[in-house]
């Protein structure tokens, strides 16, 4: 630990405290230029186009990520890259988005009348209201702050914050208006936990080559062996007609060791559960988990039209990380 004055966790919680109280008082600064950039956001017919220089730029990437996975086209354009070359990205009917603490950078001033010039809408994002990309922006978004938590004001902190929560806010609003839905976003985050949890289906685990079942007048010995053989800590137990008409699992046999010293004679109808707990094929496995939690089960039996066609594990779930 360090000796003297210096504590690191008090710089810390004050380093916090402040950069909150200044994202809390951002909500008095929601006004008419904010409801106008949503909706010449939502009512586009090309793409926003976010810019800015330095920290401001990396924000701005942040907020484009935001924008693209929540259904509102986006692409980045570094403000220094768009004054060499890369202004053509800057296409007619897109809306462009400038995020600058001072608003008077060089590379905003030499950026700006291009865009004026070219007939898109310009929307700043900006600390300094009476700067001169604020003077020449169609709408202002104001992300004021008193100070940055830098103890000597200069490192971009609560400002940066500001630009990504008045994003986050454009974005979040912008979600609602559309109608965003779970479906949506599983359609854009296909992949990682967050797409498999709201787009991988109870049938996408079902493994056609693991289908344990028995009938009702199986021996027990022989179920144990079905129970064995596929791994999943169950069968199911089907009529002749392969209706499903029970299950046994791993508990079932041991509470069948515990109560009955002679098992020779049994069969699979005398120890399984009569009310199995089924799940169609064609619902999320985020929902399996739910099932089975609720249930104390530690898999289900998935049909797929009324037909029988193999059993899901909470360890199988587990497995594509979704919990």
């Amino acid at each position: 630990m360090m000796s003297g004055s210096l504590d690191i966790r008090q710089m810390a919680v004050n380093s916090i405290v402040r950069e909150a109280d200044s994202i809390r008082r951002m909500a008095s600064f929601v006004g008419e230029d904010f409801v106008r950039t949503v909706e010449l956001l939502y009512g586009m017919s090309g793409k926003v186009v976010v810019s800015g220089v330095g920290k401001s730029a990396i924000i701005a990437q942040k907020i484009v990520a935001t924008f693209n996975s929540t259904g509102t086209p986006a692409v980045f354009m570094h403000a220094v890259d768009a004054i060499h070359g890369d202004l053509g990205i800057v296409q007619p009917g897109d809306v462009v988005m400038c995020l600058s603490k001072s608003g008077s950078t060089p590379e905003i001033k030499a950026l700006v009348p291009l865009i004026r010039e070219r007939g898109n809408r310009l929307v700043a994002v900006v600390s300094e209201v009476g700067s001169y990309l604020a003077g020449q922006s169609d709408y202002v978004l104001c992300a004021t702050v008193e100070g940055e938590v830098c103890p000597w004001n200069l490192a971009p902190t609560s400002s940066t914050t500001a630009q990504l929560v008045m994003g986050d806010a454009l974005a979040v609003c912008l979600m609602q208006l559309r109608g965003f839905t779970r479906e949506d976003f599983a359609r854009m985050h296909p992949g990682g936990s967050l797409g498999r949890r709201l787009y991988l289906r109870v049938g996408d685990l079902v493994d056609p080559m693991r289908c344990p079942q028995v009938l009702p007048e199986t021996t027990i010995h022989q179920a144990i062996m079905t129970i064995s053989e596929n791994r999943l800590g169950a069968t199911a137990v089907v009529d002749r007609q392969g209706g499903v008409v029970g299950i046994i699992t791993d508990g079932d046999i041991r509470r069948m060791l515990e109560r009955d010293r002679c098992f020779d004679r049994l069969t699979a109808q005398d120890i399984m559960c009569g009310a199995p707990k089924v799940i169609e094929a064609e619902t999320l496995a985020s929902v399996a988990v739910e099932r089975m939690e609720a249930n104390e089960v530690s898999q289900l039996i998935v049909m797929d039209g009324g037909r029988y066609c193999g059993m899901v594990h909470l360890h199988d779930i587990l497995r594509e990380g979704i919990a």
